[in-house]
């Protein structure tokens, strides 16, 4: 996920020792850490006399809250401390208990929260019930870095749809593969192995069933640090995903899923079905194609809060022509493949004016390999863009 560097722009509240930001803006970096899907990713530091005296953050659903885990490692120190924490403290019981009596018991005099708790489904007062009990609290230190810690989860939690992350790879002149259909390896190892990462901290991996059958990904994490392998979820109307392909024949050992319309084969169902493939019907769109609007919100029903497409040109094309993709991965290699090579990264008719073309809100632009690599949320102007 994109990490728009909201904090440079954001005032320095003095708190305690006058040093809010940079306490926030640890607890900001420590929230990045863990896997706590479909929970949000949160960050929590404790600070006493200046001093930095725990860390925190969300491990895995069902485990401890960021704040719980700062906590116990304070200890008897944490009376009369400071708790730097992104994300409003629950008040409520849901896989664990409430923050808030942990942090309350455990003698905190201040509580500094990044950003209100978004989940309409919960009643707060986190905050509140804080107040009530003494502590001093302060909002609105880094918001929008905190803000940014949670987009995907906010949106799945608000929305009720998984948040979705558009990744590409393309020539100088904007080419997917030669006229011959060879396309291993366009980018640099750097940036495949960026994509590994990119898949690591998404939910799921979205592609379409021409990527199955012209390449046979594994679609896997198999560069960097040992991570969850996302769930592969293969956008394939007809149900004409080869049973030989790889995903299909390791779909016991990784989850995956296969979203289809209601008119596909009933028999071709119950093939992937015996295989360990998870068949998910939506409503078809005015092409006969699966609707992804449908299809992220079937997702998120499954408890799917971040998608990472990668590809096809027809996907990428759709998600962009139905305003679904929130954020750009996009590498671009320095070869150029001809007028002959295969269709651009993105196959679609596209906007009849450039008032109407979606841009990218502070695009960034770095070094992978020896590629270049863009990155930045996607905004259209239809659609205002939110600061978080």
């Amino acid at each position: 996920m994109v990490d728009d560097s909201s904090r440079a722009s954001e005032p320095p509240p003095v708190v305690g020792d006058g040093r809010a930001s940079e306490w926030m803006a640890q607890a900001v970096e420590i929230g990045y850490q863990g896997d706590p899907s479909p929970n949000p990713h949160v960050g929590c530091v404790i600070v006493k006399d200046g001093r930095l005296i725990a860390t925190g953050y969300h491990v895995s659903a069902g485990d401890r809250h960021a704040e719980v885990m700062a906590l116990e490692k304070a200890g008897p120190q944490a009376r009369g401390a400071t708790l730097y924490v992104t994300l409003e403290p629950c008040n409520h019981f849901g896989r664990t208990p409430p923050c808030t009596e942990a942090i309350i018991n455990a003698g905190i005099s201040r509580v500094v929260a990044g950003c209100p708790d978004p989940n309409p489904n919960v009643t707060g007062g986190g905050l509140t019930k804080l107040r009530d009990a003494g502590v001093e609290v302060v909002t609105g230190v880094l918001s929008a870095s905190c803000k940014a810690l949670i987009r995907p989860w906010k949106k799945y939690i608000t929305q009720g749809t998984a948040y979705l992350t558009l990744k590409l790879a393309m020539s100088l002149d904007g080419r997917i593969a030669t006229r011959t259909g060879a396309s291993r390896w366009i980018t640099s190892p750097e940036s495949r192995a960026r994509g590994h990462r990119l898949r690591a901290v998404h939910d799921a991996v979205l592609v379409g069933v021409s990527t199955i059958v012209a390449d046979d990904p594994q679609l896997t994490v198999r560069e960097g640090p040992p991570a969850r392998n996302p769930i592969r979820v293969i956008v394939d109307s007809a149900l004409r995903i080869p049973l030989s392909s790889v995903v299909v024949a390791t779909a016991s050992e990784i989850p995956t899923c296969v979203l289809t319309t209601a008119t596909s084969s009933q028999k071709a169902e119950e093939a992937l079905s015996e295989r360990g493939v998870s068949v998910v019907r939506v409503p078809a769109n005015s092409q006969g194609r699966c609707d992804m609007r449908e299809a992220l919100r079937a997702l998120a029903q499954r408890e799917v809060v971040s998608v990472l497409c990668e590809g096809g040109a027809e996907l990428a094309g759709s998600l962009l022509a139905d305003q679904l993709a929130e954020e750009l991965h996009l590498f671009i290699a320095p070869v150029l493949l001809g007028p002959r090579g295969r269709p651009c990264a993105v196959d679609w008719a596209g906007p009849d004016d450039l008032s109407a073309a979606p841009r990218l809100h502070r695009p960034k632009w770095d070094v992978s390999g020896t590629d270049a690599y863009l990155t930045g949320r996607v905004r259209y102007p239809s659609r205002p863009i939110e600061d978080a």
